[in-house]
């Protein structure tokens, strides 16, 4: 196997895919990595469900609309937190789990997700494998547990689509490492640091607006001719124009990201939780600083 630190640091997230099945001990592989991540409390409250099939894949792509790697990778994982299982295990037992109603039970769980889910990243990376993340299942919850007919206290919160890489992207921008390390204890940078910062990372808005935009979304434009609206310069130029953008966070915060639309979704995904079960969020009142 490649040198583990060099593989970690040339990992990219793929979304061009050769069409070429993945063979079944492959899978199991990577399947195994994620079961023997690192789990809080041993407790392992996380299911996995594999989407190999044509029409299974084309169906979960078509919920997340404009991303059609999702249909074309031949394997994509749905990694979900299940308190189903754990409930039920309690409940066999003659007690209770109630961690649908636990915040840190969640933020625990949703850690170990993530480990498990990374895991099977960097084994995939080991195989000759490529794989990108989609967090946009958090936005379709609803969708996603109805047609995988995901039982009350499963939350499905991130897909992993792998493949054999077609084409893989050559840079990445990044912080610098000492950037994002703090010593000892944190250090609040200058003005000037910070925007250098990111300066370092995004380049000047200004100086080739072209090359900039081809960096700002360069795993999108090497996905090639999957979906011309991600590579659609001309077109986000416009945009930008429409909403005034003179910089790099105006970029990725007015345009890319835009902040009023991501705090509007807070009651869509607090419903789609509550709809599985979860209602963490209403179980403290904090203005009178305890249980309701």
């Amino acid at each position: 196997m490649t040198d583990l630190y060099q593989l970690m640091m040339n990992r990219r997230s793929v979304r061009n895919f050769e069409d070429r099945p993945i063979p079944e001990d492959v899978v199991q592989k990577l399947l195994d990595a994620a079961n023997n991540a690192p789990t809080g409390g041993n407790i392992q409250p996380i299911s996995i469900i594999a989407v190999t099939g044509e029409k299974a894949r084309k169906e979960l792509g078509d919920t997340f609309g404009s991303q059609p790697w999702v249909a074309k990778a031949p394997l994509s994982l749905i990694f979900c937190i299940d308190f189903h299982r754990l409930k039920r295990w309690a409940s066999l037992l003659d007690t209770e789990f109630k961690g649908e109603m636990s915040l840190l039970h969640f933020m625990i769980s949703y850690a170990d997700l993530m480990c498990a889910a990374q895991n099977v990243v960097i084994l995939a990376e080991g195989l000759g494998l490529g794989s990108v993340y989609i967090g946009t299942v958090q936005e379709a919850v609803d969708e996603v547990r109805e047609h995988f007919e995901m039982p009350e206290y499963v939350l499905p919160l991130m897909v992993l689509c792998i493949g054999y890489p077609k084409s893989v992207p050559k840079y990445i921008p990044k912080l610098k490492t000492d950037d994002i390390i703090h010593y000892g204890k944190y250090r609040v940078g200058s003005d000037d640091e910070v925007r250098k910062m990111f300066d370092d990372k995004y380049g000047d808005l200004d100086d080739n607006l072209d090359n900039y935009l081809k960096r700002a979304f360069v795993e999108s434009v090497e996905a090639g001719e999957q979906s011309a609206s991600w590579a659609d310069i001309e077109k986000i130029k416009k945009e930008m124009e429409k909403l005034a953008i003179k910089n790099n966070a105006q970029f990725l915060f007015d345009f890319r990201y835009p902040q009023n639309i991501m705090v509007e979704l807070n009651e869509h995904i607090i419903s789609s939780f509550k709809k599985a079960g979860f209602d963490f969020l209403g179980s403290v009142d904090t203005s009178k600083g305890g249980d309701r």
